[in-house]
């Protein structure tokens, strides 16, 4: 185990050979067939397995997980996204197979050895797993995206486990956001409890993130008072971020807090308090009032600069 650095580190590519990775697609409201051969386009893929199930359309953990289950009788790893998605499927997957579920990885050492953080990102694990089945969620900001070209993986369909009759989708309250989605943004605007209130929060935070063409985020504690939906959360315990620039408003740093964004390129703190943890881990730190630093930045940008 090691100290992390203030800065989290981009990782080099992972050591196992590129022709090992599979994808499993499942058919989600459009035709799986469409999505399996977008899929086999990406580069490094080798082969798509398509389960093309009704049961699979809103892909229920309980339905999903005996599918991979079924399928690593060939494979050495189940890698999923550490979304809430992939943390739904994936432990179920790790208890029917037996086996230690290895969480939110940041690089592959070996083919048995990998990098986590812990205590909320302060620190850097290296683990290795001597089981011969492996389960794995990924921090995807701690890798270089794929290219969605130079591939050419074999598509395969695969039976189907059926629907295990366990849960069922009842429906989805899905937000319209009129913005960037925090978690692909290249710019984002993050407020903290200073802003006061609700009212506060979006007459500040929301004029600036129009002007930078920006995503709107939070901190737990402005988020915990009612200042902004949870899916505006940033942080441990909310949605990992690593933008091009990431702009704190008003935010002091918490550990939770930071976990979530210090991958982001550049970090920029406003804050009135010049001993806040936030500026520990800041590029740029403007010191101040931010009801006079926002107007002052809102009145020089005059249009969306990424």
């Amino acid at each position: 185990m090691r100290a992390a650095q203030s800065r989290t580190r981009r990782f080099p590519p992972s050591p196992l050979h590129r022709s090992w990775v599979k994808c499993i697609c499942w058919s989600r409201g459009r035709t799986s067939g469409g999505v399996a051969a977008e899929a086999a386009k990406i580069a490094g893929v080798g082969k798509v397995h398509v389960a093309d199930d009704a049961a699979f359309g809103h892909a229920l953990a309980e339905n999903v997980a005996p599918l991979v289950v079924e399928l690593m009788g060939s494979h050495d790893a189940f890698v999923a996204p550490a979304t809430s998605n992939g943390k739904n499927i994936a432990p179920r997957v790790a208890a029917l197979l037996d086996v230690m579920q290895i969480s939110d990885i940041l690089s592959v050492e070996s083919e048995d050895s990998f990098t986590r953080p812990i205590y909320a990102g302060n620190a850097i694990a290296t683990v290795k797993s001597k089981d011969a089945k492996k389960v794995i969620t990924v921090r995807g900001t701690a890798f270089e995206k794929a290219a969605k070209e130079g591939g050419n993986g074999v598509v395969e369909a695969v039976a189907s486990t059926g629907d295990k009759g366990l849960s069922s989708f009842v429906g989805a309250e899905i937000a319209k956001l009129e913005r960037p989605e925090l978690t692909s943004a290249k710019v984002i605007v993050s407020g903290g409890r200073a802003l006061k209130d609700s009212e506060t929060f979006e007459a500040t935070i929301f004029p600036l993130a129009d002007k930078l063409g920006a995503a709107v985020g939070a901190s737990r504690a402005a988020v915990d008072a009612g200042y902004v939906p949870n899916d505006y959360q940033v942080g441990q315990t909310g949605k990992i971020v690593a933008p091009e620039v990431y702009i704190a408003v008003g935010i002091s740093g918490a550990i939770q807090h930071l976990a979530g964004m210090k991958d982001s390129k550049t970090i920029i703190a406003i804050n009135k308090d010049e001993d806040a943890p936030i500026f520990q881990v800041a590029d740029v730190g403007l010191v101040g009032d931010l009801f006079k630093v926002v107007p002052e930045i809102m009145a020089k940008v005059s249009a969306p600069r990424l």
